[in-house]
């Protein structure tokens, strides 16, 4: 089953900016396709692999800090390949 994932990651201590770039660098060596923007970043691939990923990532990043908020939207399709209409 193919999912799409957005991952919006908030550290909240001070020093931030290196513990979002770590899950993103984790995001892009992955082999999932993603894209990024400003506020999150979409993840797309087979259910179970993506997850197994996340959760190791995920796992990885609360380890990096002392408090912080994860928000994952996960849909039940492949939205890769998603355009905006005018």
């Amino acid at each position: 089953m193919k999912v799409s994932v957005e991952i919006t990651f908030a550290p909240l201590e001070k020093e931030y900016k290196n513990k979002i770039k770590n899950l993103i660098i984790s995001i892009r060596k992955s082999g999932f396709k993603y894209s990024e923007n400003p506020l999150s970043t979409h993840i797309y691939g087979e259910y179970t692999s993506l997850m197994y990923f996340l959760t190791k990532s995920i796992q990885e990043s609360f380890e990096e800090i002392d408090a912080g908020i994860i928000s994952l939207k996960i849909f039940k399709s492949d939205r890769s390949k998603y355009i905006p209409f005018n």
